[in-house]
């Protein structure tokens, strides 16, 4: 008797999600707010890294042009 597809520990398991999820109302919304801020966040970051890496890039042509003169 396996219990068809899933046995009672992935039950108890799903169950236990759902009820951490659903637990209060607005825990999803707020979950989904700060995923969303984070991943806004990554962005940027990685936006000024690109940012960072051009202005060296600049500075290091401009000091090798200013070195050849």
């Amino acid at each position: 008797m396996s219990g068809g597809i899933f046995g009672i520990w992935q039950w108890l398991v799903v169950g236990l999600i759902v009820v951490l999820l659903f637990a209060r109302p607005g825990k999803i919304s707020g979950l989904m707010g700060d995923f969303g801020k984070g991943l806004s966040n990554f962005r940027k970051g990685m936006k000024d890294e690109g940012n960072d890496k051009k202005n060296i890039e600049e500075e290091v042509t401009d000091n090798t042009d200013k070195n050849k003169s």
